[in-house]
């Protein structure tokens, strides 16, 4: 039997890079997952590389699209014992070029979908379920042209140190993964044309000398997401190549 037979589990972003990597290890570990993400054609392709998913179209953003998913997970009847709320954006802008709508487009993704991911879900939370954002290394080492993402993904570590307090009693487990460097779509939104020299100068600066493939993202999320990490509460995983460690 996998580590997570028999459970139930929402992934936002579920249709590329550490969202699809994630959904598809809890399928491959037994559960039912539910993706979301704002692209349907995406979603389709993803559902069918998971395999035990369902697609339901939407914007973490947008409290109707949150609570439209939530009602799929509730008739399936079986309550909800993982969510991984890993949906975000980052928009490059430096102080001088971030404008109001990019620095809202990214809190509003980042945070308000984060608030309501975790808000809309709680009459589902069965006991014992795992809650797991994503943050990232951005919350905590300043990078030029990314100071609206890093303090969207610092208030999404403040949220899970609250949140595994409020939710403990409860017996629902609530956990931060902050990755580094991964290889996903992100790179090309963000870089275009550069985004491969940029993955190169970055991984020249870590331990590995590379970047993380999502799968291994996927795999630090799952242990979250098990048993066998019953007696962690509010933690912040780092699996960033030594990125913030060394």
């Amino acid at each position: 039997m996998g580590q997570l037979e028999g459970k139930t589990a929402v992934v936002t972003g579920g249709s590329t890079g550490i969202g699809l990597a994630t959904a598809k290890r809890f399928a491959a570990e037994g559960a039912h997952v539910f993706i979301t993400g704002r692209r349907e054609t995406e979603l389709e392709k993803a559902v069918a590389a998971i395999g035990n998913a369902t697609a339901v179209p939407g914007d973490v953003s947008v409290g109707a699209d949150v609570d439209r998913l939530y009602e799929r997970v509730r008739e399936r009847g079986q309550g909800l014992d993982v969510l991984f709320a890993n949906a975000a954006i980052n928009h490059l802008a430096t102080l001088d070029e971030l404008t109001e709508d990019m620095h809202d487009a990214v809190f509003d993704i980042n945070v308000k979908g984060t608030f309501f991911t975790v808000q809309k879900a709680l009459p589902l939370l069965n006991e014992g379920a795992s809650v797991i954002l994503t943050a990232s290394t951005a919350a905590e080492s300043g990078a030029a042209g990314m100071s609206a993402y890093g303090a969207s993904k610092a208030a999404v570590r403040a949220y899970a140190r609250a949140w595994a307090d409020e939710l403990g009693s409860r017996g629902v487990r609530v956990n931060v993964i902050s990755p580094g460097p991964v290889n996903t779509p992100m790179w090309d939104a963000a870089f275009g044309d550069r985004a491969e020299e940029m993955l190169k100068a970055v991984a020249a600066g870590l331990p590995p000398k590379r970047v993380a493939d999502p799968d291994e993202i996927a795999a630090a999320v799952t242990f979250l997401a098990s048993p066998d990490s019953s007696f962690v509460y509010g933690a912040n995983l780092y699996v960033d190549g030594g990125l913030n460690q060394i």
